[in-house]
């Protein structure tokens, strides 16, 4: 029997690949994309500073409004939703399902500059936008964003 010498490096790269590995799963779909389920996706932003306003936009395609909420509180604006699968189980074959379907989270801490009384959102296109306009931080009650 070799000895060989222990090599830590060696075991964190090894972690970081299996890591890797799992997490993939569940956007490969395959074996563990049930286990996986409860991660199930986020939606991409871009978030573009004006003098008056900050300015997130976030791709939804596929999410209803009605299925959109946007809440914000103590310096804290989160955004949950879900898509919900078309998949029909009476259809003969499915050769792929690659897009993702379930609910999300997504948190942003705000700039002390945004007045909360100030947000708004609108929804259009798959495309959801929050306005959050600037001006000194009033940190009130937490309230939902009506979406238009």
């Amino acid at each position: 029997m070799a000895i060989t010498r222990w090599d830590p490096f060696r075991e964190l790269d090894l972690f970081s690949r299996r890591l890797g590995d799992l997490m993939n799963m569940g956007q490969r779909g395959g074996e563990g994309r049930d286990q996986l389920s409860a991660a199930d996706w986020y939606p991409t932003v871009d978030i573009a500073e004006t003098k008056e306003e900050y300015l997130i936009t976030a791709e939804l395609p596929g999410v209803k409004k009605d299925d959109i909420t946007i809440d914000v509180d103590k310096g804290v604006l989160t955004l949950r939703g879900e898509r919900k699968s078309e998949h029909e189980e009476k259809r003969d074959r499915i050769h792929r399902i690659e897009r993702s379907y379930g609910q999300f989270v997504r948190s942003f801490s705000l700039p002390e500059n945004v007045n909360e009384d100030m947000v708004k959102a609108e929804y259009k296109d798959g495309l959801l936008k929050v306005h959050l306009g600037k001006q000194e931080r009033k940190n009130g009650k937490g309230r939902r964003i009506d979406i238009k």
